[in-house]
């Protein structure tokens, strides 16, 4: 099988760019699936890794919705999402994924979907654990076709 391309986060647009992707990405809890799909989409912006969108219908745990919500310039106002762990049915993972409900124009298409910040669950992109996306404010997934200097980390703030 060939190389993967290397995907450079400074070619990335700003605006962001909405794309689908058929990359098959696996979320696990503990070795348990808990999300599997082949039908997501990815936004991808300058110096940030992908950021993964998945179908509800991915998700084998129940979700339920959070009162925290975020604001984000582009897609507009995110709704997040408590996700009940497999192993207990009193431990609940809060704030960890989240959505857009009522996306802003060119976002519509992820409405409904969900991302998730890669801890506390594995995350998968084609078969490869990916690392999280430096700091704990950005949720994108990194994978070794991913290239540049990527923001999140100490001193990328005003970037």
């Amino acid at each position: 099988m060939p190389p993967k391309p290397k995907l450079n986060v400074h070619d990335f647009p700003r605006p962001p760019l909405l794309e689908k992707t058929s990359r098959h990405l696996q979320v696990k809890w503990r070795d348990q699936i808990i999300a599997d799909t082949k039908d997501a989409y990815w936004v991808l912006e300058t110096t940030h890794p992908p950021t993964y969108y998945l179908p509800r219908s991915a998700f084998t745990l129940p979700l339920h919705p959070s009162p925290h919500t975020s604001f984000c310039e582009w897609k507009g106002r995110a709704t997040y999402w408590n996700v009940q762990s497999p192993d207990d049915d009193r431990a609940i993972i809060k704030n960890r994924a989240w959505s857009y409900e009522s996306p802003t124009k060119g976002f519509e298409a992820i409405k409904g979907y969900l991302s998730l910040y890669v801890e506390p669950w594995d995350c998968y992109v084609d078969g490869e654990k990916v690392e999280p996306q430096p700091g704990d404010f950005y949720g994108g997934w990194v994978t070794s076709d991913i290239e540049g200097k990527v923001k999140g980390g100490p001193g990328t703030w005003g970037w």
